[in-house]
């Protein structure tokens, strides 16, 4: 099956990263349809900036096109309303000559913008490098077009109608030529086709479309015979040149901006999140079979009889983790953790692949979420609903009693969860109350195990030098109309931190064993810069307190602009003190963090701790 990964691999391989259409077809063994299909494939590509296009028969990956000429670099436009802007250069596509003379941006002034726009990655040629890396250039051609469509208000114009966008960096007005403000017939969404993607309960009450998690989608209106002041999304058809503005047609009605959820759909495509499932994808998904068959049964091991169970926050809609302790006979722990095994359902290079690769994450709102998959998977399937059978990837440790994992198992298993726990529910278990008690005693002695092996393991954190900063975190609460009503403080209990603290032990594990199967990528903390620490230090000892790092060595430095302009004056140029290498630990944050807690300054001091690193 062709796919995007074949063909860049195919070209990846290649000499100089480059191939001819004929090649491709040559070397891959395409005939018939296949070869319409990478012709379109290829253009697709093109447009996602997965290749450049070198001639009319030549594609090649970005970085080697850039690379191929001594003066190009790749990067991404960044521009001022101004006009003039900065590109931010992918160094890797550098060539050797321009590798190591550039710091920094590279300035394009308003001439030299051309036809590109904010947020494009472009091709770029160096024009000058000044001392110090400083560059400017002028861009040869937009590698990606990022914004095929732009979000804006409509306006009715003397001679032509425009849309003025709501991202101020996109500083052109969209025309729009005569007969086409309006998107075509079959693209309008009405209240009738509304109500067709909303799905109904038994009841016949609306429930949220299918390309929702949860939250209705704006509120639609039918009549739009009048769209000055309406914000439309434009699909750009012909894009800027030095003397003419970017022509569109509007395809998508939004609504006013003061109309209920205008402002959710405004951001939804004025970053460009992917909200609407392509009917393969959502085909695939519905065809995805509910029934797990005994075949797939016998490969996994059995977990269903045990009382394993999920624990999120009241609004979850879908159930990702599910998590079981236990006492073993050695007097040691069994922490378990199952993972909704998604893989099982989203193939390689299917169009659910393909969809899930594009989107990368689930985007939450306050009252809405765009998920990552469609319902059928993200919120049913894939999802650790209890007393089901649900399909997972299992971390089985055994941990002692002063928090160390003396064992691990990682496994594919099957569970049927117990119970659909909340934060809150579990934390009045375990603080004592007596209806909640009541209401889950088969599952409190568990519940009390999970909050003794949570005290060790956060226990061994500390004395590993784990930082824990308590930073609270907003809620956006609604009336029944929609409209928001306060915010207030979310409360993390313990239930929360039992969470963390399990997922953080399968976390470790899983990378313990990818590290010996697999190439993976990990993060490391850097130590933080010493300006950093010098800046925090001064603002903590207006309110008394310190990291306890001591005097920071200083170094005086001076910049060459300022020696040259000092020069013939018999003016010395200017001092700037720049703290050297500061030797700093994880423990002195920890000490900071534990006399701070409680105290009014808490929240400033522990968010300008958190800037303080990297």
């Amino acid at each position: 099956m062709l796919s995007d990964s074949i063909i860049l691999n195919k070209i990846q391989r290649q000499p100089k990263q480059t191939a001819g259409y004929k090649q491709l077809m040559r070397e891959l063994g395409l005939h018939g349809d296949q070869r319409k299909e990478l012709s379109g494939r290829l253009q697709k590509m093109i447009s996602a900036g997965q290749l450049v296009k070198m001639d009319s028969d030549r594609y090649a990956i970005p970085q080697a096109a850039a690379a191929s000429s001594k003066n190009l670099i790749a990067g991404k436009l960044s521009l001022h309303r101004d006009g003039f802007g900065f590109v931010i250069p992918d160094l890797a596509s550098a060539s050797p000559n321009l590798k190591g003379r550039l710091a920094g941006d590279i300035f394009i002034p308003p001439h030299a913008v051309g036809s590109a726009m904010h947020g494009d990655q472009v091709l770029v040629e160096v024009t000058n490098v000044r001392d110090g890396g400083k560059a400017e250039g002028r861009v040869l051609r937009p590698v990606h077009r990022v914004h095929a469509t732009v979000v804006g208000i409509f306006h009715y114009g003397a001679r032509n109608n425009y849309v003025a966008p709501l991202d101020q960096k996109i500083s052109q007005q969209i025309v729009i030529p005569h007969g086409m403000e309006y998107p075509e017939a079959s693209r309008v969404v009405s209240r009738t086709s509304q109500r067709k993607e909303l799905r109904t309960t038994d009841d016949g009450r609306r429930t949220t479309s299918k390309h929702r998690v949860l939250g209705e989608e704006a509120a639609r209106r039918s009549d739009w015979s009048d769209l000055d002041g309406v914000v439309v999304d434009v699909e750009i058809t012909d894009w800027p040149t030095a003397t003419q503005q970017p022509r569109g047609r509007v395809f998508e009605i939004v609504g006013y901006e003061e109309d209920f959820g205008v402002d959710v759909e405004i951001i939804i495509r004025k970053h460009h999140l992917p909200h609407r499932f392509p009917e393969q994808v959502l085909a695939e998904a519905e065809a995805v079979e509910p029934i797990i068959p005994s075949t797939e049964i016998r490969k996994r091991r059995d977990f269903r009889d045990l009382p394993i169970v999920t624990i999120d926050g009241e609004t979850a809609r879908d159930f990702d983790d599910a998590v079981l302790v236990s006492r073993l006979q050695n007097g040691n722990f069994e922490l378990q953790v199952h993972i909704a095994d998604v893989a099982q359902y989203v193939v390689p290079e299917t169009a659910l692949d393909q969809e899930a690769r594009l989107r990368g994450t689930s985007v939450y709102f306050p009252d809405r979420a765009v998920p990552m998959l469609p319902l059928e998977l993200s919120t049913d399937i894939c999802s650790l609903r209890p007393q089901l059978d649900r399909l997972v990837m299992s971390c089985i440790m055994e941990i002692d009693n002063r928090g160390d994992i003396v064992g691990y198992e990682i496994c594919p298993g099957i569970i049927s969860s117990a119970e659909r726990m909340t934060y809150t529910a579990v934390n009045a278990i375990l603080q004592g109350e007596e209806s909640a008690k009541a209401r889950y005693s088969p599952l409190v002695a568990n519940f009390e195990l999970m909050r003794e092996l949570q005290a060790i393991l956060y226990r061994k954190r500390e004395r590993r030098g784990s930082i824990d900063f308590d930073l609270p975190e907003p809620i956006i609460e609604f009336d029944e109309l929609g409209l928001m009503k306060s915010i207030t403080r979310s409360e993390r209990n313990i239930a929360n931190r039992i969470i963390e603290e399990f997922m953080l032990s399968a976390n470790e594990c899983v990378a313990g064993y990818l590290e010996n199967k697999a190439a993976s990528l990990y993060r490391v903390h850097e130590k933080p810069e010493a300006k950093r620490v010098y800046d925090f230090e001064v603002i903590a000892a207006t309110f008394g307190y310190s990291l306890g790092v001591g005097a920071l060595p200083i170094q005086r430095v001076q910049f060459k602009t300022d020696r040259r302009a000092s020069y013939g004056t018999g003016k010395r140029a200017r001092d700037l003190e720049i703290p050297k290498e500061v030797h700093i630990t994880p423990r002195m944050y920890q000490k900071l963090t534990a006399k701070i807690a409680g105290k009014p300054e808490e929240r400033i001091l522990s968010y300008l701790m958190l800037r303080s690193l990297k």
